[in-house]
């Protein structure tokens, strides 16, 4: 984080120096009571990708298997042991969906205070790192690993802080300012089309209620100060991608007893230190939400010169049988065949399968073209 008064190793210190509180009594907290288990990221039907309106009425169909919850963090301030009336609770569900490179986030939280009315970092944050392709290390300058040899400190920030793994400041609820502080060299990450945020709240600074907090961003292998230097994680099924948020729980500039850093890492420094992030996994589909059985395929022009076309039969369900049509008038029952079309065109060719789940047949048309 930027704040002054949390990101120093001998204590928590607020701008104005009126705050301190010794990270000696970390030790003391309650921390998670299994920090190696995986948390589960929901993937959505590809019809029913959450819209970000602040909303959370997509997310209803998310088991509570999926929920993170204020159970799961630990204040490693050291000020609350365990949980108590001021506890924000708090409830995170994450999604994805299959063919894009995108994590949505649902973030609900209850509090008996909500600090939002001062322009700076000085208010309650939820505090997100990705690692998206878990290369671990450092990911803010103050912990590059040749500070010592020489390296400049604006040097370190602009080539490598936020760029493999990315550290997002989002503002509970933003008001009159941006939604979002990413702390590192690419402020355009959580800019359409990368990011995009929606709240509901209907609370006052200093009041009490429930906040929605409903938005996406797209996590990057590579993040350089502009899209074209950049390289997006690839999402699929069953990745295993590095993940932790805090809440800081500000409450009152001048109550120490009130403020908290609630986090899901059993780490501290897990804001710049990717290591230690918690082990999340892109989950296949509920069995709720797949059918039985259903024809799916691809297909890779091997060699256009031949017109050799390499089939591959994606399908899903229990397959007892198939059968390629390639639209020439030649068929096939092999799983994944190859074929070669005698003339140039385009063609029209469908896959339909059996099995125990009935039947189901994809024609696509004209996607296979050969010259």
């Amino acid at each position: 984080m930027a704040f002054k008064y949390s990101r120093n190793l001998q204590g928590f210190k607020n701008l104005g120096g009126l705050i301190i509180i010794t990270l000696l009594s970390l030790t003391a907290a309650a921390q998670p009571l299994h920090p190696d288990a995986e948390f589960k990221v929901f993937q959505f039907p590809a019809n029913q990708i959450p819209r970000i309106d602040g909303d959370d009425s997509d997310w209803a169909m998310v088991p509570e298997s999926y929920v993170v919850g204020t159970k799961d963090m630990w204040d490693d301030t050291g000020v609350h042991k365990q949980t108590d009336a001021s506890t924000p609770d708090i409830r995170v569900k994450v999604g994805w969906v299959k063919g894009e490179n995108r994590l949505y986030f649902l973030y609900d939280a209850a509090d008996n205070y909500w600090d939002f009315s001062r322009p700076g970092l000085e208010a309650d944050i939820f505090e997100l790192v990705v690692d998206a392709d878990r290369s671990g290390g450092p990911l803010i300058n103050r912990f590059h690993p040749l500070k010592d040899k020489g390296v400049d400190s604006w040097e370190a920030f602009f080539s490598m802080h936020g760029v493999h793994a990315q550290n997002y400041h989002i503002f509970t609820p933003a008001l009159e300012k941006d939604w979002a502080m990413v702390w590192g060299c690419q402020p355009w990450i959580k800019q359409l089309p990368y990011a995009n945020a929606a709240f509901k709240f209907n609370f006052k600074p200093g009041e009490k209620g429930r906040l929605i907090l409903e938005f996406f961003i797209t996590p990057f292998d590579y993040a350089g100060t502009e899209p074209a230097r950049s390289v997006p994680s690839v999402l699929k099924e069953n990745k295993k991608i590095g993940m932790s948020w805090a809440v800081i729980d500000f409450d009152d500039v001048n109550s120490k007893e009130k403020n908290g850093f609630w986090n899901l890492s059993s780490h501290h420094t897990m804001y710049g230190q990717a290591d230690y992030l918690r082990t999340f996994r892109l989950m296949p589909l509920e069995p709720a939400f797949t059918k039985k059985i259903e024809a799916k395929w691809s297909f890779t022009v091997v060699d256009m010169d031949r017109r050799l076309v390499a089939f591959k039969d994606e399908s899903v369900g229990e397959i007892k049988s198939r059968y390629w049509d390639f639209g020439d008038g030649t068929v096939s029952e092999e799983q994944h065949p190859q074929h070669i079309y005698k003339e140039a065109g385009h063609y029209i060719v469908t896959l339909s399968v059996e099995g125990v789940g009935g039947k189901s047949k994809l024609t696509k048309v004209w996607d296979v073209t050969v010259r």
